[in-house]
């Protein structure tokens, strides 16, 4: 019996790689699964439900097979509209949802566009402001580490 408990240990210690995102196998299965770039925790608990697994499971434990049905699953995911990140999209018009590097280089084209055709948050991302309606009198703040304006004593006295 000792065996056994030693190997679950050594199963959970291992790293496991999902979607180019190395996951230590001590976290549970939720928690692991917001590492990926993408996944959000209200996803990472659809994934759970849908693919039959609990979420306290150990994301070492989980088998080759396992870790394969989980990222394809991600890819191409059969959840509720609402939990995709991509719906409608702007070229292709279908619903999507994008992982990793496929998320961070379609909201980089997606800037790239607003600021080309010169909309309003087009022009809020050019002058590094907020683009969602933020107060701007306290917060945004540029160059607040210089403090302008401000003089010390001299101490030559």
């Amino acid at each position: 019996m000792v065996e056994t408990n030693q190997n679950t240990k050594e199963e959970n210690a291992r790293i496991v790689r999902i979607l180019s995102k190395d996951i230590e196998g001590k976290m549970s299965l939720y928690a692991g699964l917001t590492k990926v770039k993408g996944v959000s925790w209200t996803f990472a608990n659809a994934v759970c439900k849908k693919l039959g697994f609990t979420k306290d499971r150990k994301i070492g434990s989980l088998t080759n097979e396992e870790v394969e049905t989980i990222t394809s699953f991600i890819k191409k995911p059969q959840v509720s509209e609402h939990l995709i990140n991509r719906r409608k999209d702007f070229e292709t018009g279908e619903d999507k949802h994008l992982v990793g590097s496929d998320l961070e280089l379609q909201t980089e084209f997606d800037i790239k566009r607003l600021k080309k055709i010169k909309s309003y948050r087009g022009f809020r991302h050019l002058s590094n402001l907020p683009s969602r309606g933020q107060r701007t009198k306290s917060n945004f703040r540029k160059n607040r580490a210089k403090g302008s304006g401000i003089k010390k004593k001299n101490k030559t006295q």
